[in-house]
């Protein structure tokens, strides 16, 4: 054989095949490639996307938090208002109830030294009649000399 015609068969050989894989072998191999690198753009795409949204949910999640502390923290401050209101109100109505109580005891104790002090007279004025009965050895009538003794007991 003809070293040309061997080369010129080798050559149409090999048109062939390159033919056939163009044709047949290439174009899968081709359609994977691509739908490999789009599969892999779509999952860079959504990862970055996910990365968004997680910063944008982080975000949100810190201004609910700081949120939430300020809310915490003007409850904490007006609960401890009510309570100092509360201890402030108490202390009133203590001192009110203790000056209602003192007042009390002393109208009481006025009361009692009023009452003792007309049970005193009466006893005084009892054995001021008894007395003078003894010493005028006869017996006084209380109610012919109760002008007398009104005018005893009050000068007692």
């Amino acid at each position: 054989m003809n070293i040309n015609a061997t080369l010129f068969a080798q050559a149409i050989v090999f048109a062939i095949l390159v033919w056939f894989t163009m044709k047949f072998v290439w174009p899968p191999i081709a359609k994977a490639l691509d739908e490999r690198a789009q599969k892999i753009s779509e999952g860079l795409a959504a990862a970055e996307k996910a990365r968004t949204e997680l910063a944008v949910a982080n975000k949100r999640i810190e201004d609910t938090l700081a949120q939430s502390r300020n809310e915490a923290a003007a409850r904490l401050a007006d609960a401890e208002r009510r309570a100092h209101a509360l201890i402030e109100e108490a202390k009133a109505r203590a001192a009110e109830e203790a000056a209602k109580i003192v007042a009390a005891a002393k109208a009481e104790a006025e009361q009692q030294a009023v009452q003792a002090r007309e049970a005193l007279r009466e006893q005084v004025a009892v054995l001021a009649v008894k007395g003078a009965e003894q010493i005028l050895r006869r017996e006084v009538d209380a109610r012919a000399h109760a002008e007398l003794l009104q005018r005893l007991k009050t000068e007692l």
